[in-house]
């Protein structure tokens, strides 16, 4: 038997973009994007406005779940790194290419970025990581 109270993780707003979903929720933001997208700077130009809506002047982390195989235009991560409050930038995926992918998108992050095998571990490690 469980003793305590169990929070319950609610979606603050969901956003349909052109390339997939992000789910913003109290401190991070969960993005799905879709087969065969390619995340330019614009379209992360978007994702960049909803952070800037929900999370002006607080702390956030970031999750990229990596369902699909899709494009990234590595000069995103130079934009991206410019948000001071973003925490933390977890990538979580299965799949083998994507471990590879994460080693060279590092490169350009140059600040805190993990890869998860599983969701539930880098959700505790965003949240510890905006906590701190």
């Amino acid at each position: 038997m469980r003793v305590g109270q169990t929070k319950k993780t609610i979606i603050v707003r969901e956003y349909q973009l052109e390339i997939g979903t992000v789910q913003v929720y109290d401190n991070y933001m969960v993005s799905v994007f879709d087969e065969g997208a390619t995340l330019t700077l614009e379209r992360a130009y978007q994702i960049l406005g909803i952070a800037e809506i929900h999370f002006r002047d607080k702390d956030f982390g970031y999750i990229s779940l990596r369902k699909n195989s899709y494009a990234i235009d590595p000069t995103v991560y130079t934009y991206i790194r410019g948000l001071a409050n973003l925490k933390a930038f977890a990538i979580v995926s299965v799949k083998e290419i994507d471990m590879h992918n994460f080693k060279i998108e590092k490169l350009f992050y140059k600040k805190p970025m993990k890869f998860f095998i599983e969701f539930d571990n880098a959700l505790a490690w965003v949240r510890r990581r905006v906590k701190s």
